[in-house]
């Protein structure tokens, strides 16, 4: 079941330590590239074609990508999924993260099917991800940690996607 804004909400503020930006405390490297893998291969199964992704990402919160090629999609616009290092937290946008305002927005403007979207949610969701919608992401951040060196207007994925 999916969580709430306010849900959600909580979870960031639960998993944002000022002292951590980068990492959570108790970050496991290969559990984290364990799970992404499994991400990886269901995405490419489901999609029926090889997906790009890049992982261990260096001084950021982002640990990795993934891309959904054009091709696999009903849309012929790519579906790219970010991982947090933080909280097994993930982002699903279309074309790139910012592309658009939300994947609302994506697929009132026809680069995002609904199917598409419900399947990438769907192994997220089936491999203990949460999924945390573009928008919510972007809106400012209201939190401890400070980023101000980071970002000139932070927000939430400042905060679990960006580099630090």
């Amino acid at each position: 079941m999916a969580m709430s804004e306010t849900e959600l909400l909580a979870l960031l503020h639960e998993l944002d330590d000022p002292e951590r930006l980068e990492q959570p405390l108790h970050y496991d490297r290969a559990a984290t590239s364990l799970a992404f893998s499994r991400l990886v291969r269901r995405l490419e199964a489901d999609f029926g074609a090889p997906c790009e992704s890049e992982r261990d990402t260096q001084d950021s919160s982002e640990y990795g990508r993934i891309r959904v090629p054009a091709v696999a999609t009903v849309c012929g616009t790519r579906i790219v999924v970010c991982v947090s290092k933080f909280g097994s937290l993930a982002e699903v946008c279309a074309d790139n993260p910012g592309a658009f305002l939300s994947t609302d927005d994506a697929r009132e403007e026809g680069a995002l099917d609904p199917a598409d979207l419900a399947t990438v949610e769907q192994a997220l969701t089936e491999l203990s991800y949460v999924s945390v919608p573009e928008e919510l992401l972007e809106s400012d951040y209201k939190g401890p940690s400070a980023l101000e060196h980071f970002a000139a207007r932070p927000t939430w994925w400042t905060r679990f996607f960006g580099s630090m």
